[in-house]
Order: C-alpha cells, then sequence, then structure tokens
C-alpha cells in the first residue's frame, strides 16, 4: 500500500496514517517544506538544528513523564538519558512534571 501524503494548504503540514509513517519521514517530509518555503522566502533559517531538537524532545518527555505519571527515574530509565538530565530539560522546556496517565 502507498501512502499519498496530501498537503494541507493551511498550514503545510502532511496529512497522513501515522501508524503507516514513520517519524523519521513525517520530519522529513515538513522539514523538506519548511527548506522550500525558505527558498522561495528568501529567508535565512538560524538555529533550525536547535529548534527541531526542541519541537521533538518536549513532547517525548512530557509523554515519558505522563506514562510513568510523573516518575522522573522511571520516565528518564525509558529514555534512556540520566535522571539529572531529564530534570535538566524538564526545567529547560518548563515541563509540569503534575502530569496524569496516559489512557491508551
Amino acid at each position: 500500500m502507498t501512502v499519498n501524503p496530501e498537503v494541507n494548504n493551511s498550514d503545510k503540514l502532511f496529512v497522513a496514517n501515522l501508524q503507516t509513517v514513520s517519524l523519521e519521514k513525517l520530519v522529513k517530509s515538513k522539514l523538506e517544506i519548511l527548506f522550500q518555503q525558505q527558498q522561495e522566502d528568501n529567508v535565512q533559517l538560524d538555529g533550525l538544528h536547535r529548534i527541531v531538537l526542541e519541537q521533538v524532545e518536549k513532547p517525548l518527555i512530557e509523554l515519558a513523564l505522563k506514562t510513568y505519571r510523573g516518575n522522573q527515574v522511571r520516565a528518564a530509565k525509558m529514555l534512556g538519558i540520566n535522571r539529572n538530565t531529564l530534570k535538566k530539560k524538564i526545567d529547560t522546556y518548563k515541563i509540569s512534571t503534575r502530569l496524569k496517565s496516559l489512557s491508551y
């Protein structure tokens, strides 16, 4: 089965079945649009690496914390990072640790 994402003209995000498209492909598609817009608008992108990492890392940390009801030790283990590193990122991104668990 071939997935043919459609461009949503309001914000130019690809709409795809998230169950069949990898995160890597979704990110690459969004970045391709961003680079195309940058060329069309003749705008210089500064700090893109940091911005992309933040936009992926923050929701990843939030979901890990929700999964373990705010337990930073367990969330850090799930993420494969040190608990002190997690705490630093929580502070940097101003993430609330009073999160309810996810219901699937």
